[in-house]
């Protein structure tokens, strides 16, 4: 039973913890008054105090419990995000500071303690006179990764997990395509740092932040030129840097998504398709309907924090409906299919039994003249090449980044450098609709066998705007040499990630091709040194051949079970 009585040092949560209600528009209205509890010590595995707040309803009655772990502090925007808004829906919530961030004892070590600390919690939880042993977890990002921590051994109360943008392996994280992340790297490590000492810390760490980072884009090594812009040296960024290849022993233990091979606790998938987890996010989800384990995704037009700020209120439906699912046994705010993704192009939601859905290939070939071909091109000639050079990089422009950058953007500027090669269809002359994952196969050559190849989907309307839609890179490794006077061009596959998108009728096609995105992805200095210590600069000669080609996913028919664009 929950009532003010029972929780002697309750209080009304602060004001600004609550005005997220009278921000947000959408979100159902609520069922309780609340209260937290500030403070908790809970003993972590090793005995150090993990600060924890309980934020619960004002009403009597058994009430489930959530389970919200966090390096990024307990305040905003996690306690009015998850502590008062489930709250109000009549929910026990747990926002707990992870060890060594926001006032929690012992040291923090990336990933290292969470799996542990996650079960000592669990413990402490059983012991509350207001525990009914019904449990969830949910959170974004890192408070994603916790979770998964967690299920590796899941405690018998576990029910439902939902997980917000979130992630499982934090190599992928610094290495998504064996290339550093740098922006994105150098923008969580400043959040990892700073946000969990108070928002004046954050925006200090973050506008220090953006006055060092074009010096950082511009100087190496990489392992000195970050210092000035993160206030100091971080440990766990230094090992990140020193220890790029996923084998070494550096990571062992580090990738919690093999969680998910085992699964049996329903859980709800939440990413953007331009979130810099949605890879790993899909990656769980059929890993998870591999296991069968009851599985949702939503996928939305978002990124990493849009997701969590213009699509909070359907993210919020999502998540409720499913808690209250699995652990209020309500099935009736769940939908009827698994999956639910945001169309490009058509803005429109669709409801699909599974993803990725039944597609067809279709290939695009790449063609000397920049066109993109449905049959392969009769000329031998090379499809394009472009020169690399590491001291002026291709930029990156939108997509999968942290900063306000993020997302769809013009691709004009970027199309018309001489080290960007774009290859393009003729007007569409009836829509094509993209569901799935998204790749290019190309024959590739190179000068100095060092190069990234980087590879984007654009979507370009009537009036000449290219548009991103999806993409990805590929390092290139130098190959053993052979007797052969001139290297055959090598096989090389780009993953282009997935999307959900409608190439209208009148649209074109283009597909970029370039040697990087910076400082999305530091660039390839062309020598093959350590991202940490490299100091020299290469430029590359690329060379595409015949026969590369664009293969994309293809609905043959007209999608059924949407819904109208939010």
């Amino acid at each position: 039973m929950t009532t003010a009585t029972h929780h002697p040092s309750a209080k009304k949560p602060p004001l600004s913890t609550r005005a997220m209600r009278r921000v947000l528009r959408g979100l159902p209205p609520k069922r309780h008054d609340i209260a937290y509890e500030p403070g908790l010590a809970v003993p972590a595995a090793d005995g150090s105090t993990l600060l924890t707040d309980h934020y619960f309803p004002l009403a009597d009655g058994d009430f489930p419990t959530l389970l919200v772990r966090s390096p990024y502090g307990r305040g905003f925007p996690w306690a009015p995000m998850y502590g008062v808004l489930f709250a109000e829906q009549g929910f026990h919530v747990v926002l707990q500071s992870c060890r060594g961030t926001g006032g929690s004892g012992g040291a923090f070590d990336l990933w290292r303690h969470e799996a542990a600390d996650g079960r000592a919690t669990v413990d402490w939880l059983r012991e509350q006179p207001w525990f009914t042993g019904a449990l969830g977890t949910i959170g974004a990002s890192y408070l994603g990764y916790v979770q998964w921590a967690l299920a590796l051994e899941p405690p018998p109360e576990l029910r439902a997990m939902v997980v917000h943008v979130g992630l499982h392996d934090m190599h992928r994280y610094f290495y998504p395509a064996g290339a550093l992340a740098l922006e994105n790297t150098l923008t969580s490590t400043m959040g990892l740092t700073s946000q969990h000492r108070g928002t004046r810390n954050l925006l200090r760490g973050s506008l220090r932040l953006q006055r060092h980072l074009p010096k950082i884009q511009r100087n190496l090594p990489l392992g000195e030129a970050y210092v000035p812009g993160l206030g100091g040296r971080v440990p766990f960024l230094e090992d990140a840097l020193a220890h790029p290849d996923p084998e070494d022993a550096h990571w062992q233990g580090v990738d919690m998504g093999v969680a998910a091979e085992r699964q049996t606790v329903p859980t709800c998938l939440v990413t953007g398709w331009h979130d810099v987890g949605l890879d790993q996010t899909l990656q769980q989800y059929g890993r998870l309907r591999r296991a069968g384990c009851d599985a949702a995704l939503l996928v939305g037009p978002w990124t990493h924090h849009s997701a969590l700020q213009e699509g909070w209120p359907e993210v919020f439906a999502e998540s409720l409906a499913w808690l209250r699912a699995h652990l209020c046994d309500d099935p009736s705010g769940l939908r009827r299919t698994r999956a639910r993704v945001h169309v490009g192009g058509r803005q429109a939601w669709q409801d699909l039994p599974d993803w990725p859905p039944a597609t067809t290939g279709r290939h695009w070939y790449l063609d000397g003249d920049g066109t993109l071909r449905t049959r392969i091109p009769e000329n031998t000639s090379a499809a394009g090449s472009f020169r690399y050079d590491p001291a002026d990089p291709t930029p990156s422009v939108g997509g999968p980044l942290l900063s306000g950058k993020a997302g769809y953007q013009d691709n004009t500027a970027l199309e018309a450098r001489d080290d960007v090669l774009t290859f393009t269809t003729a007007p569409l002359t009836e829509p094509v609709d993209v569901l799935g994952p998204v790749r290019v196969e190309l024959r590739v050559t190179t000068d100095t066998g060092h190069a990234d190849v980087f590879a984007r989907l654009c979507d370009v309307d009537d009036r000449g705007r290219s548009t991103n839609v999806c993409d990805g890179l590929r390092r290139l490794r130098p190959v053993a040499a052979t007797d052969t006077t001139e290297a055959a061009p090598a096989a090389v596959t780009v993953a282009m990630s997935s999307t959900a998108h409608r190439f209208p009728a009148g649209h074109r096609i283009r597909l970029q091709v370039s040697g990087g995105a910076h400082p999305r992805f530091a660039r390839h200095t062309g020598t093959g040194e350590p991202p940490a210590t490299a100091t020299r600069l290469l430029p590359s000669e690329v060379a595409l051949h015949h026969p590369s080609r664009l293969v994309l996913p293809v609905a043959e028919e007209e999608p059924a079970g949407t819904g109208p664009a939010h």
